[in-house]
Parts: structure tokens; C-alpha cells; sequence
């Protein structure tokens, strides 16, 4: 149990009049790079929620860091303190992250309230800004900026103060095929940082690159676990839970290949301010 950073037993979750996880049960180990894959509805996104503690499961229990995560747990300001350190979250849509005058502001406000030194935030921000090759950007205002620029300041924001979690809600969603290749490219040089990360997608295209292993999620369930080449090479698996309505097949190269398609879902609705699903 030493290495389990969640642990998730029998949870669910329901928003008025609708339900949205359901007896769900998984567990994520330290250093693992976990893809949470599912159509829009999933409750891909909700799940996410769950594990940063911005929601709490109706029933069952959900375990941080060998910790029970509960709205009464968090309410210990030292606690939620030492939590939020070690768990970082980077929403679909930048716009619901991203609220400070400027992007420099938006990089040191995490740090400022950790009560960090001012050389330390300068330090980390000056870094961040180099990693994501975002400093020309650094005094201007968020909302100004491209949809790619924003996925890399709302990263950059989270990265800042260096949790060991990382959660990711359709982090190329939206975005021009550069700023897609960048952020697949960041997480697939993620593979030996020793952070534990876990992106939720519909994208079945960027699976092999940025997970070691897959939870399928329909309808609020875990309907499908194991390694991506097993995962993408189940065509009735992903029939089923509306990823792919093309053939897939797994190549003498080991890696599973689509036809033209397979779902992209370039159609998104937003809920609760920044989600396109549940």
C-alpha cells in the first residue's frame, strides 16, 4: 500500500437528477502514468474531480496517499494544505484556470500561497516560463492569449510548484495540431520523472504516449483495464463504449493502428463552467 496514491472502493457519485460515477473501484500507483479513456459522458471528468477533492463520492470511499479524502478530512486547513501541495489539477478549458492580471501573476499565484520566499517564486516562475517557452508571454493577459498559449500557462501554473500528481481533463482538446504535438510531447517525456499522472481522453491516438496503462470508463464504470496494446486492440471494447466505430488492429510493430474513424468528438459542451462531460 506504500505505493498506492489513490484508492478508490466502491465509489459513486451523483449530480442532482444525474449520476455520474457508480460503484467504481481502482487504484493508482506512485510514478504511474494512467490514461482515464471514455466518450463524452463517461465520467471521465468527473472522476478527475474527485481525486484533486473538489468533489467527494455520495457513497464508498476514496483514499489519498493512504488517507481518507473526505469533505470533513479537508476541512483541517493543514490538511487540505499538505494535499493541494502534492495534487495538481489542469482543467479542459483554460479559460475556468486562468483569472490573474497577467501570466506571470498566474505562475506565482500558486507558490504565493504556499508562502514561498520571493526568490524561490521568481525562481521556479522564471523556470516555468523557460520550460514551456511561454516568457515572451509573461506580462500579458491570459485571456489574450492563443487557446495552445493557454493550455501552457494553465500547465505551467500547476507545474510551478512541482506536485507529484498530476491530472489532466482532455489536455489537447481543442487545440491546432502544434500545441497538440507539445503537450502529447511533454507528457510522453514524462515516462522516468517519478510523477504520477493521470489524463483523461478521448483521444485514442495520443493513448500509446502518454499512458502506461488504460481505465476505460462507460457510464460511470470501469468497463476495461489493462496496458494501451491490449486496450486499443479491443475493437469490440471500444465499439462498445462509443470510442471507435473503425477497425483497429495491432501491427507487427507492436502498436495498434486506426482507420479514419475512429471518434474525435470535436464537439464539446461545456458543464459546470469548464468541462465538455461528466
Amino acid at each position: 500500500m506504500n505505493d498506492c496514491v489513490f484508492d478508490l472502493s466502491h465509489v459513486s457519485f451523483a449530480y442532482p437528477q444525474q449520476p455520474a460515477l457508480d460503484d467504481l473501484s481502482l487504484r493508482i500507483r506512485r510514478g504511474e502514468r494512467i490514461a482515464l479513456l471514455g466518450a463524452n459522458g463517461s465520467g471521465k471528468s468527473t472522476l478527475l474531480r474527485l481525486l484533486d477533492a473538489l468533489y467527494f463520492p455520495c457513497r464508498g470511499e476514496l483514499r489519498a496517499f493512504g488517507e481518507v479524502i473526505s469533505e470533513a478530512a479537508l476541512a483541517d486547513d493543514e490538511v487540505n494544505f499538505a494535499f493541494r501541495r502534492r495534487v495538481g489539477l489542469v482543467f479542459q478549458n483554460p479559460d475556468v484556470q486562468l483569472f490573474n492580471p497577467t501570466v506571470f501573476d498566474e505562475l506565482a499565484f500558486g507558490p504565493l500561497q504556499l508562502g514561498w520566499s520571493s526568490e524561490e517564486i521568481l525562481r521556479r516562475v522564471e523556470a516555468m516560463l523557460a520550460r514551456f517557452a511561454i516568457g515572451h508571454l509573461k506580462h500579458r493577459a491570459a485571456h489574450r492569449l492563443s487557446g495552445g498559449e493557454k493550455k501552457r500557462v494553465a500547465l505551467a501554473s500547476v507545474l510551478v510548484i512541482d506536485p507529484e500528481v498530476l491530472l489532466l481533463d482532455e489536455p489537447t482538446a481543442a487545440l491546432d495540431p502544434q500545441s497538440q504535438g507539445e503537450v502529447v510531447r511533454f507528457l510522453s517525456e514524462s515516462r522516468d520523472t517519478g510523477r504520477t499522472i493521470v489524463t483523461a481522453t478521448h483521444d485514442l491516438e495520443i493513448v500509446y504516449d502518454i499512458a502506461d496503462f488504460v481505465y476505460v470508463l462507460a457510464d460511470g464504470k470501469v468497463v476495461g483495464a489493462g496496458a494501451p496494446a491490449e486496450i486499443l486492440a479491443d475493437q469490440a471494447l471500444l465499439r462498445r463504449t462509443h470510442l471507435a466505430h473503425a477497425h483497429w488492429h495491432v501491427a507487427a510493430d507492436g502498436l495498434a493502428h486506426a482507420h479514419v474513424h475512429a471518434h474525435r468528438h470535436q464537439h464539446h459542451t461545456p458543464i459546470d463552467g469548464d468541462s465538455s462531460e461528466k
